[in-house]
């Protein structure tokens, strides 16, 4: 989504003062000569394109006015300047860079070979990540993309979700250095560019998963908007799963209930410190989870919520904390880490900028009940924050085959590494 900022217009005196301070009466009796001043005028600010983020922000409020999206250097910052010393972890884990230089490294998939595969939401490219005795090398699967930020692999297909349509590539790993044109399966799909990144997962059921978000901060949307889709994995049988999502970047299946959880980004421009960002669970097919009628299953929206109670809609398993933009998740199934880990969930909180005091920017780890809800959600990789300023913004999370976690970084173009015991000794991988 392109971002755009405001600046405020200052009212300009349009025309001159007319006449002159002249002393004695003679004078005072003198007919104006010169063109009296014209009234004031206020010059309209530009309108906002639509879906723009800062629609709604308040008018005339200067603390407001300091606040706008982010944007990331203008290119990935060197592995050797890298933030990993300035990251916190519990005790006995190890972070290093797994591979750099890709510009605004968001979605991470694994397969069957373990080839990395790295998605986008601004760049047109898809990297792929490959490790040989011992080294890593990052290179550009794909090119000319209209962002590519979905992706999802099943037995050795590779699945591109853009902003018009889903392709996919057979047998991927086989043909890195020359994969051809993806073939597309679906493109039933609004075009709007708020919100217009998809997000995509392959069920247990063997279906593909789509997300499709409101066209905007807080919109009525139509019926083509803010819900979950599935469909067949050759884009046929396409079906409304569930529907209030405001903004979904990451779901997954819980291991254990094998049922679908997802993150979701609640509205901005309520209020600095609500509404909260959540963690949704789907126990039945055509479940409401609010939006933008309610949010945090418990506050009406105040523009749309007239006419509506929470109690229609099914509430959050959890809140993530107001704006921290909850996005990547992934259920912990590997066996590198203490056994406290395992089938619990790693959400990644890209960070707040709808707030002064910035929140998130963080990785968490989310505890579950045998019942499948939330025991107690924990901070796990910390330190992206300093003196109110990103050093990073965490992404997406991915577990390899060895157990040990990926962590994506689109503010530096990276890929960090997770692991437990002994540090590793491989050397990063550059573009």
């Amino acid at each position: 989504m392109r971002l755009y900022s405001v600046s405020r217009r200052s009212l300009w005196l349009a025309g001159t003062i007319a006449g002159l301070l002249v002393a004695g009466p003679l004078a005072a009796q003198q007919p104006p000569t010169s063109t009296p001043p014209a009234a004031p005028t206020t010059q309209a600010p530009a309108p906002l394109p639509p879906g723009s983020p800062l629609i709604g922000r308040p008018e005339n409020n200067l603390a407001a006015a300091k606040l706008a999206p982010i944007a990331p250097p203008p290119i990935p910052t060197a592995a050797d300047k890298l933030p990993t010393a300035k990251l916190k972890l519990p005790k006995g884990f190890n972070i290093e860079v797994y591979a750099s230089g890709m510009a605004n490294a968001r979605t991470l998939r694994v397969g069957d070979k373990g080839t990395v595969f790295v998605g986008s939401r601004l760049a047109d490219k898809i990297h792929y990540v490959t490790e040989k005795d011992g080294n890593r090398e990052a290179k550009v699967l794909l090119s000319g993309l209209y962002r590519p930020n979905g992706l999802a692999y099943h037995n050795g297909t590779l699945y591109i979700a853009e902003l018009p349509k889903v392709s996919k590539i057979d047998d991927v790993e086989s043909k890195l250095d020359n994969p051809g044109t993806p073939i597309k399966i679906y493109d039933d799909l609004p075009k709007d560019e708020a919100h217009g990144w998809r997000t995509i997962g392959i069920g247990p059921d063997n279906k593909l998963y789509i997300e499709v978000g409101q066209p905007g901060n807080n919109v009525l949307h139509d019926e083509a908007h803010g819900q979950i889709r599935r469909m067949n994995l050759d884009g046929t049988g396409a079906e409304v799963y569930v529907r209030g999502v405001r903004h979904s970047v990451g779901f997954d299946w819980n291991p254990l209930n094998k049922q679908l959880y997802f993150t979701d980004n609640s509205r901005d421009w309520f209020s600095e410190d609500l509404p909260n960002d959540e963690l949704n669970r789907v126990t039945k097919m055509g479940e409401h989870f609010g939006s933008p009628y309610c949010w945090q299953g418990n506050i009406p929206d105040s523009e749309f919520g007239w006419g509506h109670s929470c109690s229609e809609f099914t509430p959050p398993v959890a809140l993530l904390g107001p704006h921290t933009a909850a996005l990547g998740m992934r259920f912990y199934t590997g066996n590198m880490f203490p056994k406290e880990y395992k089938n619990g969930a790693f959400i990644a909180r890209r960070g707040s900028w709808n707030k002064s005091e910035k929140i998130g920017g963080d990785v968490v780890f989310v505890k579950f009940n045998a019942n499948g809800t939330v025991k107690s959600i924990e901070p796990f990789l910390t330190g992206f924050i300093v003196d109110n300023n990103y050093i990073g913004r965490p992404v997406d999370v991915q577990s390899l085959k060895d157990g040990s976690l990926l962590v994506s970084d689109d503010y530096n173009g990276a890929v960090y590494r997770i692991t437990y015991g002994k540090p590793p000794k491989v050397a990063a991988a550059k573009h």
